[in-house]
């Protein structure tokens, strides 16, 4: 008897493999059209899967009796599509909501209870956040309480400044964009971004600006404008851009590249660990055969995965990052500390020697404060090694640590929320991502009160240096990657102009009304840049006059356009006492107006994300006012 199960069994198993099958091809987009990497395309009750790649294609065999396939990701809802005759299915998955803002849910639960027959439009993401769904993101359901441990640091926005009182302002430029990409995550979400997310000089500096190439001695030119505010009638703004020389891929130099990556149980997420993996994939592939890669793991412990392996062997460091798995604490410190060994042992003496950390930021194992983790990256930038940032995920995501690391590890700092972002990153824009041209660069502007009565500089505020350290080879200031640019907006209250915005201060006593010939030029400024070359400590000075010569704003550039367009919009998230008549009609007037090519449409989304705030911000009187 025991034969005959035995030989039924192997019968029905047989039959099921030779059941004909067939191939199905496609690609995944979300509404907007984007395509969606690592979504999972499976036969219901069946073992049968794939995954869509960095493009968001896939291919699935499945029996041709298969009626059904479905498509599955953290990120978005889950979709069961019926197969038709062809051979080809692509399919759009919608946004999944979660609840990340505190009291939001409390808030639409209150409302709905409260006045049921009147929640309107809020029936829909009502009945949506108190589903089951609502609370898990990840692929994990999580508990109320640990859905928003996000930490940022505190952002006091700058204020005017008396010109006759304090001429000198000067600060550390930043190439840092993360701040722009995680407030498109919260509102791609559904919610408001917290007020301390909102850089504005990040959000300004993620977009590519048309500043001509240095020309002279210095690898950094500047341009400069003067136009009126579009918010604040009667004042000015003054835009200060600087382009780092741009270096042909062929001609970097070679890389001794550390990954460093967090691979904590905090990590498991689909739009962490798994995200990650998509996105150093494509850094590999634009690696070249005298670069080397090592690749450093930490989780309760830090250990080294890959030793140092050429960019040629891309294959063998594709299989180490596949291989990754998360699970454990976090040793932070740990983690650095063996990067930065490795990196030190097999450093290039006219190379670009890198660690490339890739972290939701939650250390909890190792370092016990922010300043903790500051001191020893502070030790670490000594030994010539720079550093790159890339923050993964949401709900314990720590901002504070991952900027802290970036400003103080001579490196910069981004988020990535997509695939998108990581091929803006590692493919577009690899230079300026990994090869630095110019390092601890300062600018330093002295402003003439005949001129200027008061002014303030948009963003910045953590880039603030003291007027001293403007000379100071020792202290810390920020990284121009081959092609960056850098942007800076002031905005001034011209001498004799009455407004409410000039802070109250005494008039002094014993200083002279005037600085010594302050009104027998035409000069508004004086611009001063500080900066190092990479392998050098010794800082270079270069500065240049600027004339009080002010241009009317729809005859200035279209780089002063958007970015004025871009900093009223951080104005209107921060909900910012400077914002004057700023409104998100006007910040959509500005940016269409200056579009340029945007070829790779990033313009374009920024418009999407100003109306989709706009309608959140609507959403959130509305309920207010009931």
């Amino acid at each position: 008897m025991k034969g005959k199960l035995i030989i039924l069994f192997s019968l029905l198993f047989s039959a099921f493999y030779l059941v004909p099958d067939k191939k199905i091809t496609g690609t995944v987009t979300d509404t907007a059209g984007k395509t969606i990497s690592g979504v999972s395309v499976t036969v219901y009750g069946t073992g049968i899967a794939a995954t869509t790649d960095s493009l968001g294609k896939y291919a699935i065999r499945v029996p041709v009796n298969t009626r059904s396939v479905r498509f599955s990701h953290a990120n978005y809802q889950t979709r069961e599509v019926r197969l038709a005759s062809g051979s080809e299915l692509n399919v759009q998955l919608s946004p999944a909501v979660v609840d990340l803002v505190p009291g939001l849910l409390d808030e639409l639960i209150d409302l709905a209870q409260s006045k049921p027959k009147n929640i309107g439009e809020y029936e829909v993401a009502f009945k949506t956040m108190t589903s089951p769904a609502a609370a898990s993101y990840g692929g994990r359901i999580l508990p109320r309480a640990e859905m928003n441990t996000e930490n940022y640091k505190p952002v006091n926005e700058n204020g005017f400044q008396i010109a006759a009182q304090q001429p000198v302002t000067t600060f550390s430029i930043d190439v840092d964009r993360a701040a722009y990409s995680n407030v498109r995550r919260f509102l791609n979400m559904g919610q408001m971004p917290p007020v301390d997310a909102v850089r504005i000089e990040e959000m300004i500096n993620y977009f590519d600006y048309t500043y001509p190439q240095p020309k002279g001695e210095h690898p950094v030119s500047v341009t400069t404008e003067l136009t009126d505010s579009p918010w604040n009638k009667g004042l000015k703004l003054l835009h200060v851009g600087l382009q780092a020389k741009s270096v042909s891929n062929k001609n970097l130099p070679s890389s001794n590249l550390v990954f460093l990556v967090d691979v904590s149980g905090s990590m498991a997420d689909q739009n962490k660990l798994p995200l990650l993996k998509q996105a150093f994939k494509l850094l590999v592939d634009q690696l070249r055969a005298e670069d080397k890669i090592s690749l450093v793991v930490y989780a309760g412990a830090a250990g080294v995965i890959l030793p140092p392996t050429s960019g040629s062997d891309k294959m063998k460091i594709k299989e180490a990052l596949e291989n990754l798995e998360a699970g454990g604490s976090t040793a932070g410190g740990d983690g650095i500390e063996l990067a930065y060994k490795l990196a030190k042992e097999n450093f290039l003496k006219n190379g670009n020697n890198r660690v490339i950390l890739a972290t939701d930021g939650d250390f909890n194992v190792g370092i016990a404060s922010e300043g903790e983790l500051q001191r020893l990256i502070e030790r670490k930038r000594k030994d010539g090694i720079y550093l790159s940032v890339f923050g993964f995920g949401m709900g314990n995501y720590k901002d504070n640590n991952m900027e802290t690391l970036a400003d103080k590890g001579n490196g910069n700092y981004a988020y990535i929320d997509n695939i998108q972002e990581a091929r803006k990153e590692f493919v577009q824009e690899f230079g300026g991502t990994l090869f630095t041209v110019a390092k601890d660069v300062k600018i330093q502007i002295e402003f003439n009160s005949a001129f200027v009565q008061a002014y303030r500089l948009i963003g910045y505020e953590n880039r603030a240096l003291k007027n001293e350290e403007f000379h100071d080879d020792q202290k810390d200031a920020g990284e121009m990657g081959s092609g960056h640019t850098v942007t800076a907006i002031y905005e001034i209250i011209p001498a004799g102009l009455s407004s409410t915005y000039l802070p109250r201060t005494d008039p002094l006593k014993y200083q002279k009304s005037e600085l010594s010939g302050a009104g027998k030029t035409d000069e508004l400024l004086t611009l001063k840049i500080r900066y190092k070359k990479p392998d050098s400590e010794k800082s270079i000075l270069f500065d240049m006059p600027v004339k009080n010569a002010p241009r009317p704003f729809a005859s200035c550039s279209e780089n002063l356009r958007f970015s004025a367009a871009v900093a009223a919009y951080g104005l209107l998230l921060r909900n910012s006492d400077y914002k004057g008549n700023a409104s998100y009609e006007s910040v959509l007037s500005l940016a269409k107006n200056a579009f340029g090519t945007d070829e790779e449409g990033y313009r374009a989304e920024f418009v999407r994300l100003v109306k989709t705030t706009q309608m959140l911000d609507s959403r959130k009187e509305t309920a207010r006012k009931d």
